[in-house]
Formats: C-alpha cells, sequence, structure tokens
C-alpha cells in the first residue's frame, strides 16, 4: 500500500508542479478542471438522483462531464491573464456568496448528520455539491491567477492544520469533536491545528514573504494588510474551522453512502475527494477574507 501511495503520489506531482509553475494560469486550470471533473463523478456516485444511478454509471459519467463542461465554458469566456490583479478576476460578491453557501450547507448537512442526510431531497444534494465543486475550482483557478505564493499559502492552511490536529489529538485528545461521523477527531485536534496555522502564519509573514523572491503577497500578508491583525487573527480561526468542517462534510457524505472512500481513481488514495475535501471551503473563503 505504501509503495502504491508513493508512485501514485510521484506521477500526480510530474504532472502537477510543471502546471503549477507554467508562466500562465491555462496549464494549471486545465489539469485541475479534469481533477475538479472526476470529483463531480464521485459526488453524483455518492448521491445518485435516483436509486437507479447506482446501476447506471454513465449518469454518474454525465454528471462529472457537466461539471467539467460549465467550468471549461467559464474558462474559455473569462480567460485569465497570467497574473490576475488582486482586485481583478472574478466578482468578489462571488466568493462572499459561496462562503454563506458553504456556512449554510455545513450547518445542514452537520445537523442531518449521516442518518439524515440521505432523507435529503436527493436534487437538492445533488446541486449543491457540483455547484461547491464548481466553485472551489474557480477559486483555485483565480488564486493561482493572482499568484503560486498566494496560492500555497491558502494550501497550506489545510496542510498544517491537518497535521497539527492529527499529533494534538493523538497526544491530548479526549472529548470527541463529531463521534457519529469521524470518531477519530477531538476538540483537542481542532485546537492544535488553530496553533500550527497561527505558527504558519508566522513563518510566512517573518521569513517567506520578505527574504525569499515570492511572486506575490501571500494569504497572510494580504489579510494583515487589508484588516490587521484583527483580520488575521479571524481568518486563521475561520479558515482552519472551515477546513475541519470540509473534512467532516465528506464522511458524513462516505459514512451514509456506507463507503470508506470517494473511489479508487487514485491508487493507495482513494479517490479526488478524500484528497480535496478540506480545501473545498477553505478555497472560496479564502477569497472571501481578501475581497474585504
Amino acid at each position: 500500500m505504501l509503495r502504491q501511495r508513493v508512485i501514485t503520489a510521484v506521477l500526480l506531482l510530474a504532472v502537477l508542479l510543471p502546471c503549477l509553475f507554467a508562466p500562465v494560469t491555462l496549464p494549471f486550470a486545465l489539469f485541475t478542471l479534469l481533477a475538479i471533473a472526476a470529483a463531480g463523478w464521485e459526488w453524483a456516485r455518492l448521491n445518485p438522483l435516483a436509486a437507479a444511478m447506482a446501476q447506471r454509471p454513465v449518469a454518474a459519467w454525465a454528471s462529472g462531464a457537466l461539471l467539467g463542461g460549465l467550468c471549461l465554458l467559464w474558462l474559455a469566456r473569462w480567460p485569465m491573464p497570467p497574473r490576475a490583479a488582486l482586485a481583478g478576476g472574478t466578482d468578489p460578491r462571488l466568493w462572499q456568496a459561496g462562503l454563506l453557501l458553504w456556512v449554510v450547507g455545513l450547518v445542514i448537512a452537520l445537523r442531518a448528520g449521516p442518518t439524515g442526510w440521505p432523507r435529503l431531497p436527493t436534487a437538492l444534494r445533488w446541486l449543491l455539491g457540483l455547484s461547491l465543486l464548481g466553485l472551489a475550482w474557480l477559486a483555485l483557478v483565480q488564486a493561482r491567477g493572482i499568484g503560486v505564493n498566494f496560492l500555497l499559502s491558502v494550501m497550506a492552511v489545510v496542510w498544517t492544520a491537518d497535521i497539527a490536529a492529527y499529533f494534538s489529538g493523538r497526544a491530548f485528545g479526549r472529548r470527541k469533536l463529531a463521534p457519529q461521523i469521524s470518531p477519530g477527531k477531538s476538540w483537542e485536534g481542532v485546537y492544535g491545528g488553530v496553533l500550527g496555522v497561527a505558527v504558519l502564519a508566522c513563518v510566512w509573514l517573518l521569513l517567506i514573504d520578505p527574504r525569499l523572491p515570492v511572486d506575490s503577497p501571500s494569504l497572510f500578508r494580504l489579510l494583515l494588510q487589508r484588516g490587521g491583525a484583527g483580520l488575521l487573527l479571524v481568518g486563521v480561526l475561520l479558515l482552519t474551522a472551515l477546513g475541519v468542517c470540509g473534512d467532516l462534510f465528506e464522511s458524513l457524505v462516505k459514512r451514509s453512502a456506507g463507503v470508506k472512500d470517494s473511489s479508487q481513481l487514485l491508487p493507495g488514495h482513494g479517490g479526488v475527494l478524500d484528497r480535496v475535501d478540506a480545501l473545498l471551503p477553505v478555497l472560496p473563503a479564502a477569497l472571501a477574507l481578501i475581497s474585504w
């Protein structure tokens, strides 16, 4: 299993890194478009519009193709320059509406729980998931347009929170966060995740932004410039919380569907949704925060 995970990761990085560091945004946008279309296929399998869809794979493939086609249409109609201005690109009200949609969606899902989620209208679940996936892809492309340093600082929030929460939970975890959804998560792990992201922000502000030849301000620099220490603190808390809730959201959906992984598209890693679940709410939320 470990060998399989390493091989998959190396192959993905071999394609992702050249796209990420390309002088224009288009290669990265196209590569991630394929990934988000695959995530749409996985979502449709986990939340079929009808019970018969589980026996009709073409319906799930159609959902992924629909999501990918809509994203491609947006890309063709609104091409992005090599570097998107911080105030340019997509209307910032989209990110603010997206943040609100995520908060409302998370409240609905987490209140329903694994047993209540399948009882929600199937069309609502299907549409909600595809809409949030499309929004995350738009945010990902916009973040890359701002700059690689900005994008990596946003993604590092999720990675750091996840790693810090794991070790903090293992060492100090006592109170379960959501035992019916993810028994391994604890409140102590969440606190450790917040602390880890706070340290990350300090490292980026004191070492990376001022001392390395970065191509753009980081998320933390922009939060500090636009709202001072208060907005920076709110950003750290909000983005860490959204990352945790995004992870819980996908775990809830998988548990209600009775599966361990969203798919086996990535050997050794599960599916695309398994890799990006925490990023989905964090990306639009980060753009919403800097738009204020």
